[in-house]
């Protein structure tokens, strides 16, 4: 009978983006443009790492209702991790239309971008 191998262990993924390689910094404002030009909400989010799997993440403050400042989506993601380093900090776009999330993935990952 052959020998069976194991799989090396793998890092945990969350979200869509996690199984590609991590986004540059240009890359993620280019995600918040798209929120902000499909008329979605942008809202972040942050947990503990081993809450990750979890339906309920904190909300960091309200979502940015009809913002048109990509900068300010991406000052308030820098803040969100530098108040919470030990957090994983995502960010959601909220689709007013289908009342649903358009668009979700985490930016900033506990232990490291």
């Amino acid at each position: 009978m052959p020998e069976v191998m194991a799989y090396p262990p793998t890092r945990r993924r969350t979200e869509t983006f996690s199984y590609l390689p991590q986004l540059t910094p240009e890359k993620v404002a280019k995600q918040v443009a798209y929120i902000i030009a499909r008329g979605w909400n942008p809202a972040i989010e942050h947990t503990e790492p081993e809450k990750s799997f979890s339906n309920y993440w904190y909300l960091w403050k309200l979502p940015f209702f009809g913002t048109q400042s990509v900068e300010q989506v991406l000052s308030e993601l820098e803040a969100c991790h530098r108040a919470n380093p030990g957090h994983h900090v995502r960010l959601i776009g909220y689709d007013n239309f289908a009342q649903s999330q358009g668009l979700a993935f985490v930016v900033y990952r506990a232990g490291g971008r």
